[in-house]
């Protein structure tokens, strides 16, 4: 009985080591093929990013209607892409902006920011006026918040309420019934996705103030003078 225990104990811990490499090396194979699957995919995914940024410029600063407008004349805006760099104590933070022009005139910028959320990274679009004191329109890129909850963040009525809000002050995220400037009412069960998209509009307002707003003209020097 004791020869028979012994070889029932050691057949057991063979099976188990077995079964303890096979889930390792699985997981192992699983790793490398989604390492594999994501670097195939990763420039694809950004590519598609690109394009769905460039289409959404246009709506983000001129608005819907003067948006489909130009559209149906044949007409577009000249998008300039850029990289702005901001200066932090511990590190320096990367910005891809898109300068919006017709006919040369400045007619806002589209920032792209991302943050934390309440599930996962959430990616914004972000239109500012050449001024950069009105925010001119918001969407969201790509976004993995609670569905049926923090994912109405993409809704038209949601982020409708960022247009025309004030960008000289931070927008304030309240539970319901928002109605001075800068308030913007959260999405019912969602406060926290609701917080996140607002304060990461709120960072890059703040960082990108001063590198995006023009000059101010300077006064002509010399000219003609009467008497």
């Amino acid at each position: 009985m004791d020869i028979d225990n012994k070889k029932n104990t050691g057949g057991l811990k063979s099976s188990n080591l077995v079964q303890a490499w096979l889930v390792l090396v699985l997981a192992v194979v699983f790793g490398v093929s989604l390492a594999s699957v994501q670097l195939v995919l990763g420039p694809v995914i950004e590519s598609n990013k690109r394009n769905e940024t460039l289409e959404q410029v246009p709506e983000l600063v001129l608005g819907k209607f003067l948006a489909a407008k130009m559209a149906g004349e044949e007409q577009a805006l000249e998008i300039l892409p850029r990289q702005v760099t901001v200066s932090k104590t511990d590190r320096d933070k990367y910005y891809s902006v898109y300068e919006a022009r017709y006919q040369g005139d400045l007619k806002g910028w589209v920032v792209k920011t991302r943050g934390q959320g309440y599930a996962d990274t959430i990616e914004l679009l972000l239109g500012l006026s050449p001024d950069c004191r009105r925010i001119t329109g918001l969407f969201v890129l790509e976004q993995k918040e609670t569905p049926g909850l923090g994912n109405k963040i993409i809704t038209d009525a949601w982020r409708s309420q960022f247009v025309d809000a004030p960008a000289d002050r931070p927008l304030v995220v309240i539970k319901t019934g928002a109605s001075r400037p800068g308030e913007i009412d959260a999405v019912t069960g969602a406060t926290i996705s609701s917080k996140s998209v607002a304060a990461m509009v709120n960072t890059a307002i703040g960082d990108l103030r001063n590198p995006l707003t023009p000059p101010p003209p300077s006064p002509e020097k010399g000219g003609n003078h009467n008497g």
